[in-house]
């Protein structure tokens, strides 16, 4: 299938931008022509660095007639308002993880898309990549049975020891929920289905960190956000999850992710990554490695993005949309809500469970 690719704008220049930049290369269905940040410097540094055409302001890149899908990578708390800015200049928009740092934030985003007529997409998009599409394969054809359970673990020390700015992970709207979760709970989500009760509690360990890497050595953050978090999940199909999110676990030898069901388990790789090892165990058969079966080890982070301009192209919905991520945002609010409040909490959202990945597909390419 040969379609014209789809004119991208990328706002935020930080770290993540990398990833993108690199997923320009892959797929041909996407073609980043400029790029802005709040750093002008920084945002030229990345178009001479990755050939693209034009490096510019937030102004001129949204009133680019030329641009489609506006790429929002700025930080969590800046998200809401850059996506809102971008669907008001009549311009699609994929944007990191989370959709915004509050459900009413996700509701407003969506419910403007809507209005206008135009898409939203965000990530994570790793669940579109080798290790969780052989998951989402196998629990489609049986190979579990009925999933009953499930829990998940991201435990670790937090990220000032490395990250070069790392005080956004301690504000509203970061925490190793908002962080991470949204690549736990969308692998959840896409394996299993939408939750409909979510109960939690939570605790700040630690009031302050202080940073260890560099630049910023020895800068003392405020902790304003839980860094240590426990869930409980309801899923719509009766089955129950544990989600357990930390900053503050020196080391731990949980699995990322397993899927228990009524036949056998499944033995889920890093949600953070594309690829990783799959296995499956059962009372009759011990447990193995299974073999990817998608065939796409090119995907990195950017699929989620070209899958959208497919979507775009072609009219069919895109997997890493922003109803799921909308109901993802519902999930952690709930659970931090849940903690505070001391109760359950009924969710009001509910998404579809994306398309699986079809096999044979071109290199660099997301549609038949």
């Amino acid at each position: 299938m040969s379609l014209k690719p789809v004119k991208i704008g990328v706002i935020g220049c930080g770290a993540i931008s990398n990833a993108y930049f690199s997923a320009n290369k892959i797929f041909e269905i996407i073609d980043i022509v400029a790029c802005a940040d709040l750093m002008q410097e920084r945002a030229a540094e990345k178009a001479r660095e990755n050939d693209i055409a034009r490096a510019c302001s937030v102004e001129e890149l949204l009133a680019d007639p030329e641009i489609e899908i506006v790429l929002n990578l700025t930080v969590p708390k800046a998200h809401a308002p850059v996506n809102q800015a971008a669907l008001l200049a009549g311009k699609h928009v994929y944007v990191e993880k989370p959709l915004g740092i509050s459900r009413e934030e996700g509701r407003e985003v969506m419910e403007l898309a809507a209005d206008k007529g135009l898409r939203v997409g965000c990530a994570p998009d790793t669940f579109l990549g080798d290790g969780i599409q052989t998951c989402r394969r196998l629990i489609d054809e049986g190979a579990i049975g009925e999933p009953v359970g499930a829990t998940a673990f991201m435990m670790c020390r937090g990220h000032e020891s490395w990250h070069p700015s790392p005080e956004f992970y301690y504000e509203i709207g970061g925490g190793p929920l908002f962080d991470m979760g949204p690549y736990y709970l969308t692998a959840l989500v896409n394996l299993i289905g939408p939750v409909r009760t979510v109960a939690g509690m939570s605790r700040i360990s630690f009031p302050t960190r202080e940073i260890t890497s560099q630049p910023k050595f020895g800068t003392i953050v405020q902790v304003e956000t839980p860094t240590h978090i426990s869930s409980v999940l309801e899923f719509a199909n009766g089955a129950i999850g544990t989600v357990n999110m930390s900053f503050d676990v020196q080391t731990h030898s949980h699995s990322c992710i397993e899927i228990y069901g009524t036949e056998a388990t499944l033995y889920v790789p890093d949600p953070n990554g594309f690829q990783g090892v799959v296995k499956l165990g059962s009372r009759q058969q011990e447990t193995r490695d299974m073999p990817l079966t998608t065939g796409h080890p090119e995907y990195q982070r950017g699929a989620g993005l070209a899958d959208m301009a497919y979507g775009l192209r072609t009219g069919r919905p895109h997997r890493a949309s922003g109803q799921l991520a909308y109901h993802v945002l519902d999930i952690m609010s709930a659970t931090l809500e849940a903690s505070t409040d001391r109760r359950y909490i009924e969710l009001s959202t509910t998404t579809e469970r994306p398309a699986a990945i079809p096999d044979g597909l071109a290199y660099g390419t997301l549609d038949h």
